[in-house]
């Protein structure tokens, strides 16, 4: 029987790609994607919740009511993982990225606002309830900075990398 993609066959390779190049394989991926799951953990146990997110270099972010059970769970214990994956229609497709670190939850006078607010596109989210232009959200900004990354790729494989690689945030 023929077999589609031969590479996926047999014992995964373990070579690692150099930083630079793993890098920009993530940042493709939080380009190219606009949802995640947050996972969070609060006193009912884990939950996870599909976010729609926004990112600035290796930092994702998003906007949610200060209510939610999510924004509950933060504020109890802000560690935190968000699963990136682009559509999988097989192994050769399989791409995606978990990113761990720590929620910060910053309000319009905070003094890193300014920095992130710009990378979030709420104007198409308010042309498309009918909400004004003229009148940005309010809520709070979560931003999370990755300090690790296991970023999966199986196409790697047919250059000779490993499928799972691992992305650690520089000292400071």
């Amino acid at each position: 029987m023929p077999v589609t993609n031969p590479w996926l066959a047999g014992p995964a390779p373990t070579a690692r790609l150099d930083p630079e190049r793993l890098g920009e394989r993530i940042l493709h991926l939080l380009s190219s994607q606009n949802m995640c799951v947050l996972a969070t953990a609060g006193p009912d146990g884990p939950l996870a919740t599909p976010v729609r997110y926004f990112h600035l270099d290796f930092a994702v972010m998003f906007t949610a009511a200060a209510t939610s059970p999510k924004m509950r769970n933060i504020a109890a214990d802000p560690r935190v993982s968000v699963g990136v994956f682009a559509p999988l229609v097989g192994q050769a497709s399989s791409r995606g990225a978990q990113l761990f670190g720590r929620a910060r939850v910053l309000h319009e006078g905070d003094a890193d606002f300014a920095h992130w607010w710009p990378a979030v596109r709420w104007q198409s989210d308010h042309a498309e309830r009918g909400r004004s232009l003229d009148e940005p959200p309010s809520g709070p900004l979560v931003v999370i900075e990755a300090e690790r990354i296991v970023y999966t790729e199986h196409w790697l494989r047919r250059d000779g990398y490993a499928p799972r690689q691992f992305w650690r945030r520089a000292p400071r």
